[in-house]
């Protein structure tokens, strides 16, 4: 069976690819900071009798990290690596002249230099898979400028650089940053609370992506959206 590494997987998008997988045979290995809910998250995939090892940990802790790998070797291999693990900066997100620079540190570590850091883990057993993969989760608050999505924009769009240019140098593999567009999850509440606008469950995008991994398009950058509006 394929084997798929998920971080920030005990929640929204990433719980949902963790789903989607699990029914089409994969097996996992989660991750997210809160084990309790982590656990839960492991449980409800129960039913469809993949396996699934569920991690607590910082993804920016390179043990953690190198624990992920070595569970995903004794599962088999890493076919997917799904970096969804993020952090804002600010919460609630603040404009560039009051963004605490610790906190735009702590967004890089997270979203771009643990990520980095997971690939660098993992690049051994991705290149020996026959379809190794790497999904990159971005936004568009990397390519437009958004009041306020200021340090969390930055973050996200230097990662989607580093995914373009690994891209580039791994080119048995297939390198997807993926803008799933809007969504109603835990880091949007967390970054603009007091929203009330209805938003996409996340479980809603989570069939671009399996359409990705199933027509296995170039390496590049896609918006989840568009993925589902041409897939009708």
């Amino acid at each position: 069976m394929p084997v798929a590494i998920i971080t920030g997987a005990s929640k929204g998008l990433g719980r949902g690819l963790a789903e989607a997988l699990a029914a089409r045979g994969w097996d996992l290995v989660l991750d997210a900071r809160t084990a309790e809910v982590l656990q839960e998250t492991a449980a409800r995939l129960g039913p469809y009798g993949t396996r699934v090892r569920a991690l607590p940990g910082d993804v920016t802790d390179a043990r953690h990290r190198a624990e992920l790998v070595a569970a995903a070797g004794r599962l088999g291999g890493v076919d997917l690596l799904v970096s969804n693990a993020s952090a804002l900066g600010a919460e609630p997100l603040v404009r560039l002249d009051g963004l605490p620079l610790e906190g735009l540190r702590r967004a890089l570590e997270v979203n771009v230099v643990a990520a980095l850091g997971l690939v660098q883990e993992a690049l051994p057993l991705l290149r020996a898979a026959a379809t190794g993969t790497v999904i990159t989760i971005s936004s568009d608050a990397a390519a437009e400028p958004y009041e306020t999505w200021g340090g969390y924009g930055a973050s996200k769009a230097a990662l989607d650089h580093l995914a373009a240019v690994l891209g580039e140098e791994e080119p048995g593999l297939r390198v997807w940053a993926v803008d799933p567009g809007d969504m109603a999850t835990d880091l949007y509440a967390a970054a603009v609370p007091g929203d009330d606008d209805p938003r996409p469950d996340p479980a809603s995008v989570v069939p671009a992506f399996l359409r990705l991994l199933d027509e296995r398009p170039a390496s590049g950058r896609y918006a989840a959206p568009s993925l589902l509006v041409e897939g009708r």
